[in-house]
């Protein structure tokens, strides 16, 4: 459990296309097997702490004649940002994805005090 040490928490929300590999004849189009993909976010502010982070997909525009297999997670989460992860594997044909996120988490203020 995330337990939030401030009285200020932050959220923090974005959507981002991950790839549109049917234009271009892209690996998770046209490939087999284990495929990743890996896309860095930075937040706009800092969270004063790691926040809490989830990823879901938005769109997912896939091939009808394979089976449709992925995975999507948060990976190596800071405070001032984290990697959206996007895997699949077999005979599965993405054509393009997008995913939206969301962080939560405590964030500084200006009147905040530090003490050295």
């Amino acid at each position: 459990m995330l337990k939030i040490a401030s009285h200020r928490v932050g959220i923090a929300q974005g959507s981002l296309v991950l790839f549109s590999d049917f234009q271009d004849g892209g690996v998770m189009w046209t490939g087999e097997g284990p495929r990743e993909l890996r896309r860095i976010v930075t937040f706009r502010e800092p969270f004063r702490e790691t926040p809490a982070v989830q990823v879901s997909l938005s769109m997912w525009d896939i091939d009808q004649k394979h089976n449709g297999r992925m995975d999507i997670s948060a990976d190596m989460v800071t405070s001032e940002g984290f990697v959206i992860v996007f895997r699949t594997w077999g005979d599965t044909r993405v054509a393009r994805v997008r995913a939206d996120w969301m962080a939560i988490g405590g964030v500084g203020h200006e009147d905040d005090w530090e003490v050295y």
